[in-house]
C-alpha cells in the first residue's frame, strides 16, 4: 500500500487537471540510478498494464508496477512547496540510505 498525503493530493489533482485528459492516475516507480542507486519515478497516465498494482488512497488511484512495489511498500506520498525545494517526496520506510534531494535511494 501507498499512502498520498493531503498535500500530494492536492497537487497532484491540480495537475491532471491542467492534463485536461480523461481518467489520469498518478504512476510511481523504480528505475536503477541516481547517486544512491535508485531513483523514483512519478508520471501522470491513463493507460494500466498486466502485473500494475492499483491502489486507492485519499481519493487518489496509485499504479505501480510489481518490481517497483517491491522497494515501494509502506512509501508515503507528500508534496512540499516550500523555498528548501518544489517538488513531491517519498518518504520509504524500505530505503537504507538516501541522497541529499531524496530522489535516489538505496536498500
Amino acid at each position: 500500500m501507498l499512502t498520498v498525503t493531503d498535500a500530494a493530493k492536492k497537487q497532484a489533482l491540480r495537475l491532471m487537471e491542467d492534463e485536461a485528459k480523461e481518467g489520469l492516475f498518478i504512476r510511481v516507480g523504480v528505475q536503477g540510478g541516481g547517486c544512491s542507486g535508485l531513483m523514483y519515478q512519478l508520471t501522470f497516465d491513463n493507460e494500466e498494464h498486466e502485473g500494475d498494482m492499483t491502489f486507492e488512497n485519499n481519493d487518489v488511484k496509485v499504479v505501480v508496477d510489481k518490481k517497483s512495489y517491491l522497494y515501494l511498500v509502506g512509501t508515503t506520498l507528500d508534496f512540499s512547496g516550500g523555498l528548501n525545494g518544489k517538488g513531491f517526496l517519498f518518504q520509504n520506510p524500505n530505503a537504507d540510505r538516501t541522497c541529499g534531494c531524496g530522489e535516489s535511494f538505496s536498500v
